[in-house]
């Protein structure tokens, strides 16, 4: 085998050489096209536009004013006359409970009453009226008596004078003036302590008397409460019970209500709180019927703000017309207020901003390099933060993506349409 010559080496170290060189230009090359490599970042104009803002929450359907019938004593419900869900007029009968018993108590109570107010008139008079006509009769009997006894007195003394009557005759008249005028005495005594009792016992029988009125008043109202009548037009959205029945003191028999008006109690998350204001536009939506949606507006915005679960919320209640009578009291429902409904707002999209220490900021792009630019947000819709300061019509931000973002940082634009 031919060993190969001088010019075959020589020309093999040119090739290495060569392919050496290249090697290293391409290293080089892609080193210095590295070091000037500038990220792809997305940037959008700020521009001017409608911006319509909602605040988003949960609520829940109310009557407006309900009317609410409940047991007021225990009992059976002896019948039911309508079903829960129907229309009722005013003066409709719903249902009836057994009142025999309490019947019974009230006719009791009456004839305690009556009792009562008569031993208060007597003690008003000054006592019972059969007593005060003898004691009267005895006095004023007592009282001639003793007139008789002394003119009488007066008359045997002249005659003592004269020897027409004797010493005994006047002794014995005065012994007798003396008992007529301590039998008056012990009358009058007696009346006095008679119209001193009939003062205290009438503070006592008038306390009876207001005691057996309100029972008699509670008794009625019981008697009363067993007939279950609609106090209006609307709808009966709640019949618990059914003929047979046991109800205990408090229970809820029925609650009917006009439904064609209801109210929303919306409960709104705190930060979203400072947007709201009464009159607003409210727009209600249902699960169960969906593609349905009833409005109104609100009503009352809460002065402060309650647990629920996990969320700090003020209840906004709202007033809803539901002239299907669709909404029924106690579904959950979603709440859409409109807050905000702008012709020409400046706005950026949501995703630019970022939060930092209680500071809203965004990265403008001047040509070449980002800038970070607080700014102050008002309005916002679902994607997009209507900007109050800090930023001009036309101003380019970026939008974070897969490079983080930094102030100073060089970027290659990629413009959004």
């Amino acid at each position: 085998m031919a060993r190969p010559n001088m010019a075959e080496k020589n020309t093999r170290k040119r090739w290495l050489l060569v392919i050496l060189a290249v090697a290293v230009v391409w290293v080089v090359i892609a080193a210095i096209s590295g070091r000037n490599h500038s990220p792809l970042v997305t940037v959008v104009e700020v521009t001017r536009e409608p911006l319509t803002s909602y605040v988003t929450s949960n609520g829940k359907v109310e009557p407006v004013s309900p009317y609410v019938a409940r047991a007021l004593y225990p009992t059976f419900v002896s019948s039911v006359k309508a079903t829960e869900g129907q229309g009722v007029r005013k003066g409709e009968l719903i249902l009836t409970l057994d009142d025999s018993d309490v019947r019974a108590q009230l006719a009791q109570a009456r004839a305690t009453l009556l009792q009562a107010q008569v031993e208060l008139r007597n003690a008003r008079a000054g006592g019972p009226p059969d007593e005060i006509a003898q004691l009267s009769g005895d006095l004023e009997k007592a009282r001639v008596q003793v007139a008789n006894l002394t003119r009488q007195q007066k008359s045997l003394e002249k005659l003592v004078a004269e020897q027409a009557a004797t010493r005994d005759e006047l002794a014995q008249n005065r012994a007798a003036l003396a008992q007529a005028q301590a039998n008056l005495g012990v009358l009058e005594a007696k009346r006095k302590e008679q119209a001193r009792r009939a003062s205290e016992n009438a503070a006592a029988d008038a306390l009876a008397v207001s005691q057996a009125q309100d029972q008699v008043r509670g008794l009625e109202a019981k008697v009363n409460s067993a007939t279950v009548i609609s106090p209006l037009n609307g709808t009966l959205y709640s019949l618990p019970v059914r003929t047979g029945d046991f109800v205990k003191l408090g229970d809820v028999v029925a609650e009917m209500a006009d439904l064609e008006h209801v109210r929303v109690r919306a409960f709104v998350d705190e930060p979203d709180l400072g947007s709201l204001a009464k009159g607003q536009e409210v727009q209600v939506t249902w699960d169960a019927h969906p593609g349905e949606v009833w409005s109104g507006q609100t009503e009352d915005i809460p002065k402060q703000v309650v647990s629920r679960g996990a969320r700090s919320v003020g209840e906004v209640l709202c007033s809803v017309e539901n002239p299907k009578l669709t909404l029924i009291p106690n579904i959950n429902v979603t709440v859409r207020i409109l807050v905000a409904n702008l012709q020409s707002a400046l706005v950026i999209p949501r995703g630019a901003v970022g939060f930092d220490r209680g500071q809203r900021y965004v990265f403008v792009f001047n040509g070449e390099k980002l800038h970070r630019q607080n700014i102050t947000v008002g309005a916002a819709s679902n994607v997009k933060y209507e900007v109050l300061s800090g930023l001009k019509e036309g101003d380019k931000i970026a939008l974070p993506g897969e490079a983080i973002l930094r102030d100073g940082m060089r970027i290659t634009p990629v413009v959004s349409q």
